[in-house]
């Protein structure tokens, strides 16, 4: 264990000890999350101890807790009592075993398994002249003393807590397989596929486009775009679909001929960097990071809130008659391909698959 996380309270009694911060979704399963807290009972005063763990969709400015407006929405919570300490419970991890060593004496474990229904952790940029926290879904690790687990009535103060913050992420699935296909056949033939399935961040993605143009029109323009789609699920379901690549191609494709190419994208956040309620990947502190990964979900999963990530690559192709009304009677053809863009899985950690 190369690195230790730590927090401790405002009155240092709690202080709180991970391995690490980073929790991979596996898609049928999740890192467990296991940390230790060392606890000083002296002034506790008959208060117990206990730690929780939440994923929460932040939709507005802390400033407006200070007026009591919640500006945050619990998705899953849970709490495990650490002190006093409850018989029966599981054994140690690894992980643990070298956290207990660290902390020393007063040191308790804990463990949470979260379920494979959250969101991935993910914010949405602010624009360039927003201040304050951004808008996303995040994973708050908690410890606390109080009289009660959970009780609406009773007051916890700030001194008497300490928290880290924690991500969940997912890695792009292993996959040897041929990239989608989609086929237009009206009032031309249109084909257009991925060179792969996935792709990883920062990566040219290869779109390759034939054209059978048996109509009477000429082909004028191929525009081709890879767009984000955000969907936010709360109360309802709402959906943001966002450009973060698009270009242009002027080719000209007369009638009754064909027409083959292999065009390359690169979708990149630094040329989105100023585009407000773009996704990106969820960060832990100031710094390097990209756009939202692709939310990968088990195979009719349907209960998911927060904030899901998804894109497509449009290539269009733009028709016109000829002649001088030709930019007023032209028309589109339009074919979509579903997209996975993610990170690679690091050397050394467990494989992810799709069903």
């Amino acid at each position: 264990m190369s690195k230790v996380f730590k927090k401790t309270s405002g009155n240092g009694d709690l202080t709180l000890y991970l391995g690490k911060r980073d929790f991979v979704d596996h898609v049928t399963s999740v890192d467990i999350v296991d940390g230790v807290l060392k606890v000083d009972p002296a002034n506790l005063n008959g208060r117990k101890v206990f730690v929780y763990l939440a994923c929460a969709f932040r939709y507005g400015s802390e400033d407006l807790d200070v007026i009591g407006l919640s500006c945050r929405r619990d998705i899953w919570v849970k709490r495990v009592q650490v002190f006093p300490v409850i018989a029966g419970g599981i054994g140690k991890t690894p992980m643990q075993e070298a956290l207990v060593k660290k902390a020393g004496e007063q040191a308790h474990h804990f463990s949470f398994e979260m379920p494979t229904n959250l969101p991935c952790s993910v914010a949405l940029q602010p624009g360039p002249n927003d201040s304050g926290k951004a808008c996303g879904v995040d994973f708050e690790l908690k410890a606390y003393i109080a009289n009660a687990a959970d009780d609406g009535d009773e007051v916890i103060e700030k001194k008497d807590t300490c928290r880290l913050m924690i991500r969940k992420i997912q890695f792009s699935p292993a996959s040897t397989n041929a990239g989608p296909k989609a086929e237009i056949t009206s009032p031309l033939q249109l084909s257009a596929s991925l060179g792969k399935e996935n792709y990883y961040h920062g990566d040219p993605i290869s779109i390759n486009v034939k054209i059978n143009n048996d109509s009477s029109k000429v082909v004028k323009k191929i525009k081709i775009t890879v767009e984000q789609n955000t969907a936010v699920v709360l109360y309802s379901s709402d959906n943001y679909v966002k450009a973060v690549c698009s270009e242009e191609f002027g080719e000209t494709i007369n009638a009754n001929s064909t027409f083959e190419k292999e065009f390359t994208m690169t979708p990149l956040l630094a040329n989105n960097s100023e585009k407000r309620g773009i996704a990106v990947d969820g960060r832990l502190k100031d710094g390097d990071t990209n756009l939202a990964s692709t939310t990968l979900c088990e195979s009719g999963e349907k209960e998911m809130q927060g904030i899901i990530i998804s894109y497509k690559v449009k290539v269009s192709v733009s028709l016109s008659s000829g002649g001088l009304l030709g930019s007023l009677t032209g028309s589109d053809v339009v074919a979509e391909l579903p997209l996975i863009l993610m990170s690679p899985k690091p050397a050394g950690g467990s494989d992810v698959t799709l069903e």
